[in-house]
């Protein structure tokens, strides 16, 4: 049942993708995402629909437009197929119960043959669409903030809004009231962490980052104190030994200006999907569970 749930939604996630370059392309430029429809940037040509079938067109087109055979970057197929994978795994993850939020007692645990009642069936329905569009969101910002170095404010400030109550709904739902505080004390933690970090050093933190970081902080504090502490240390040494390989490879210095935006979301997401179990293996070591 799982693998059929993700791969709908993997089939689902592909749209968006293809969503996602019209969003990753024309918000730096400040441009509408609605109109005009997309077109070739060599002729101007209006892409027709069939031409507009995620993953499958460009290949069928063999990555040249129809009408002027002006090369279509691998990027577009790619983005499609890789969010269509993002939100399939998402899925799996949340149907087969690794939802590590909790419907009774602090955490998403259903075992296998386990009918849902309404009340929480809804809840770990609101609480998949609450990480799909975080998967979303991190998908354009993480691309956004390669090209540009931004983490434009139209992304960023909705998912405050959209997670919230999706989240708040599930937890409402359930009477899982405790989730809202760590998701509460998570958004307000992190937010202050980014901030003083921007102060202390404007030139490595911007204050893009900073209302990120509320954003990653509202859902990985909802997950739980695991998944909070992970994720938000995994930004730090995922984004370390990046830049690490970097300057031994002298593709970088010290002045180099390095995107963190995409870290703090590969770190968010490790957090999301690993954060309780490696929560739990590290104070089992220390003796500590």
């Amino acid at each position: 049942m799982s693998e059929l749930v993700a791969v709908g939604v993997g089939i689902f996630g592909a749209l968006i993708g293809s969503f996602l370059n019209v969003v990753v392309y024309r918000v730096p430029a400040g441009r509408s995402i609605v109109s005009p429809p997309s077109a070739c940037m060599g002729c101007g040509q209006q892409i027709r629909g069939y031409d507009n079938i995620p993953v499958l067109s460009w290949l069928v087109l063999r990555g040249k437009c129809r009408g002027c055979r002006a090369g279509i970057s691998v990027r577009y197929p790619l983005v499609e197929l890789g969010t269509a994978v993002f939100f399939g795994v998402v899925a799996w993850w949340g149907v087969s119960g690794g939802l590590a939020a909790t419907l009774r007692d602090g955490r998403f645990a259903i075992p296998q043959g386990t009918e849902l009642a309404g009340a929480e069936l809804a809840a770990l329905v609101l609480a998949i669409v609450a990480f799909l569009w975080l998967a979303g969101v991190s998908v354009a910002l993480a691309l956004i903030d390669l090209d540009t170095k931004r983490l434009p404010n139209v992304i960023v400030l909705p998912s405050y809004l959209v997670g919230g109550a999706l989240l708040a709904a599930s937890s409402i739902l359930i009477g899982n009231y405790s989730a809202l505080i760590t998701a509460g004390i998570g958004l307000v933690a992190m937010w202050v962490a980014y901030y003083l970090m921007a102060i202390a050093y404007p030139g490595g933190m911007g204050f893009g980052d900073v209302k990120l970081a509320g954003v990653l902080g509202l859902y990985l504090g909802w997950l739980g104190w695991g998944p909070l502490a992970v994720g938000a240390f995994s930004a730090f040494l995922l984004g370390g030994f990046f830049s690490l390989a970097l300057l031994l490879a002298r593709r970088a210095d010290r002045k180099s200006g390095i995107p963190f935006g995409p870290w703090m979301l590969a770190g968010a997401w490790l957090g999301i999907f690993f954060g309780e179990s490696i929560w739990t293996a590290y104070l089992t070591l220390y003796g500590l569970a």
